[in-house]
């Protein structure tokens, strides 16, 4: 098996991929933030890193490898939500019902979407003690201070006590330029523009916990990156191999992580390797409700919404994994369309005899998980050889494809148009409706030169 190589955003470069412990592979990608349902722009990290890790699984075995992928479920977003959908519960209670029907939610998509379950899901309201730790080992190393602002007590992150703050954004030795795109407010109470809360303090009408930051307890709520540092550190120890998530988490939040992490437990790094996957257009345009081309996962799945039908899982996810996980997606009606016409064809190769071996096309995962090459290669394989290889890329097929018999649908639609010519409607009414049984949707037209009837079929969603 050839060597993995994967393109590190740290070190800007693609390099040979080494664990730290080949027994014990582990890997940490930031999940959702549970406020509402995931977007098609969510599913893509979803989906890459699950491809990684079934790579991972392959080469090293299912038993070594630790995939972590947390669930936020504390955030002013949520708090907004719950107070918006909730109002006449009190807040804890919302929160509650917000986070669990969103991560329920989730869940359902993403096993739609073929995905395996990781190693580990943590909450980040599970590790609120390792959160108040890390704060206080950063307060004792002078790496971060108490300040009192415009909505109470905070403890913040002081990016000028690490030398190296803002290398993996590339904004390192550019301080002052680095609040430029980070969403961070300038106020009084910081030493510097650019420090990050680690913990504020919650008013009575916010969730809380009580933290001892020098003494001095604050009710408060952890601030965004202080979560996965906590979560992390707690499931894969201080230091490991992957860290990755989309391509708008590099600045501020891992930039952020990686200064918490590495200034709290006196390490070089917090991860060996840093993956970002690009970003997700829909239709050409960059998404957004305003435009009307916001699209969820679960609109995606079961409404009508975007092309005019449902689509099936298996298809989402090769869309998906037909560009190279690093560059931009456009997604589109037209994408969906292609990735089911390939789903279709290899279907019916998988009932094939055994032909190629699947080995030979690793290599393409093995280069940086280039799933586009791997995807346009799979056309010579078929039988065990392409479903294993399919595996891999995790992409099933749903029953009706699997069982497609071409010759028996067409002879089928040419008896049924027997029955037409011959007036016969009931029985050509029949043949449609017990196609439609095993998933086979007829489409009747007109030859445009003869004007005869001419029926097409399809798989039907």
């Amino acid at each position: 098996m050839p060597d993995l190589k994967l393109y590190n955003t740290l070190t800007r470069e693609k390099v040979s991929f080494v664990p730290e412990d080949e027994k014990n592979v582990r890997m940490y990608v930031c999940g959702p933030t549970v406020y509402d349902f995931a977007h098609i722009g969510n599913a893509r990290p979803v989906i890459v890193f699950d491809v990684l890790f079934r790579l991972f699984r392959h080469k090293y075995g299912e038993n070594h490898v630790t995939y972590v992928r947390n669930i936020t479920d504390v955030d002013d977003k949520i708090n907004a939500r719950a107070l918006r959908d909730y109002p006449d519960l009190p807040l804890n209670e919302a929160i509650r019902n917000v986070t669990e029907k969103t991560a329920n939610q989730f869940h359902a998509d993403v096993k739609a979407l073929g995905c395996l379950e990781p190693t580990h899901e943590p909450r980040a309201t599970e590790y609120i003690d390792g959160m108040v730790s890390i704060i206080q080992t950063l307060l004792d190393k002078d790496h971060a201070y108490i300040a009192e602002g415009a909505q109470g007590r905070e403890v913040l992150f002081r990016v000028k006590s690490m030398e190296n703050y803002g290398e993996l954004s590339n904004r390192m030795g550019r301080l002052d330029e680095q609040v430029e795109g980070a969403r961070v407010a300038v106020e009084s109470h910081k030493e510097h523009a650019g420090d990050f809360v680690l913990w504020k303090q919650s008013h009575d009408e916010e969730p809380g916990w009580s933290g001892s930051f020098n003494g001095e307890t604050i009710h408060g709520r952890p601030g965004w990156h202080i979560e996965c540092s906590a979560m992390s550190e707690a499931l894969l120890g201080k230091t490991f191999d992957i860290h990755g998530g989309g391509l708008d988490l590099i600045f501020p939040h891992h930039e952020n992580e990686i200064a918490q992490s590495c200034c709290a437990h006196g390490t070089d790094k917090m991860a060996s390797v840093w993956m970002h996957n690009g970003y997700v257009q829909v239709e050409g345009k960059k998404m957004s409700k305003s435009d009307g081309n916001f699209v969820t996962i679960h609109d995606l799945l079961h409404t009508e919404k975007f092309g005019g039908r449902k689509w099936p899982g298996e298809v989402l996810r090769l869309a998906m994994l037909m560009t190279h996980y690093r560059e931009p997606i456009d997604f589109s009606v037209k994408r969906l369309d292609e990735a089911e016409n390939i789903i279709a064809k290899l279907a019916r190769r998988v009932l094939e005899a055994d032909n190629g071996d699947p080995l030979a096309f690793v290599s393409s995962l093995m280069d940086d998980v280039n799933s586009s090459e791997f995807i346009s290669k799979l056309n010579s394989l078929s039988g065990k050889p392409l479903s294993d290889a399919l595996d891999l890329l995790g992409v099933a097929f749903s029953k009706v494809e699997a069982n497609l018999d071409d010759a028996a649908i067409n002879a089928a639609i040419d008896e049924r148009l027997a029955y037409f010519a011959d007036k016969n409607f009931a029985e050509a009414d029949r043949i449609r409706d017990e196609l439609l049984e095993q998933g086979i949707q007829l489409k009747d037209g007109k030859d445009p030169e003869t004007g005869e009837r001419v029926t097409t079929w399809e798989v039907k969603r």
